[in-house]
């Protein structure tokens, strides 16, 4: 065994023949640190253009304390009030839940068509993609202020506000699903004579149908959060008094709707898990 061979005693010989394995690299080096001295240029120049001060922070910061403090304790001072809030956050949480939903059901279709191993035509499945993207680039908020002036205030532009931005997300969440599953089913189901749509239907559907219950199950949680954002701009829900809790500096009213809305969040995540995992199986250890 001493005197075989090793691996460094041809070290020369394997460098001549697979140079390219062996060369420095230094175009590879070279284009990664300008990619990084860029980044790092482009953080600099945007500390100096936003004004950005670590001083202005520390100064804040007992402004901060002083905003907190008067928060102390939660009080949404009458029983009216309370049930108003309450009234308001379950028209948040339907708000969050049927755009959900209507996005989910929407962008299923259109990310069977954006899927590469769905859709066989090509322009179809590059026009439906970037029609998502761009659906996608638009703000919850943007779509919010647009659908304000379609159909006017309340709850109902809230709802195609949540629809039409989740649209975009779900058709790219879904259509990556489908891609990522596994061709073995699908095969099969090629294999015993039948068809593409049969082989979408019985071999590629069922496996994605956890994730995309789980991905549902998520942005409820999510726009729960996010219809109370869209609630300020007058779309209804709770966010409509919680702007107006500030404005008016009504600070330990304030405190108690967020503590609301947290504690909303919190419930549906807790609730969201146990179905998410009921359907996808046990986690993992």
């Amino acid at each position: 065994m001493s005197g075989a061979p090793s691996l460094f005693d041809n070290l020369g010989d394997i460098k001549s023949r697979h140079p390219k394995v062996f060369e420095s690299g230094w175009r590879s080096r070279l284009t990664v640190l300008l990619v990084i001295s860029a980044l790092l240029g482009l953080f600099v120049y945007g500390l100096g253009v936003l004004e950005f001060s670590f001083l202005r922070i520390w100064n804040g910061i007992g402004k901060l304390g002083v905003i907190v403090g008067l928060m102390m304790p939660p009080d949404p001072e009458t029983m009216a009030r309370l049930i108003m809030y309450g009234l308001s956050l379950a028209e948040t949480l339907a708000i969050a839940f049927l755009g959900t939903g209507l996005a989910c059901v929407l962008a299923f279709p259109l990310a069977l068509l954006a899927a590469r191993n769905v859709m066989t035509q090509r322009i179809v499945q590059f026009l439906t993609r970037r029609s998502l993207d761009v659906v996608r680039g638009v703000d919850t908020l943007i779509w919010a202020l647009i659908w304000i002036n379609v159909v006017g205030l309340g709850p109902f532009a809230g709802v195609l506000a949540i629809m039409s931005a989740d649209i975009g997300a779900f058709g790219k969440l879904f259509s990556e699903a489908l891609e990522a599953a596994d061709r073995k089913p699908v095969e099969g189901v090629l294999a015993s004579g039948g068809s593409h749509a049969q082989s979408v239907r019985f071999g590629l559907i069922p496996q994605v149908l956890p994730i995309i219950t789980s991905q549902w199950l998520y942005y409820i949680e999510s726009n729960t959060r996010s219809a109370t954002i869209i609630g300020i701009v007058g779309a209804g829900g709770i966010g409509l008094h919680l702007s107006e809790m500030i404005r008016t500096l009504e600070w330990q009213q304030v405190s108690f709707i967020v503590l609301m809305i947290l504690a909303t969040v919190a419930l549906i995540d807790a609730l969201s898990s146990k179905i998410r995992f009921a359907i996808i199986g046990p986690r993992a250890l």
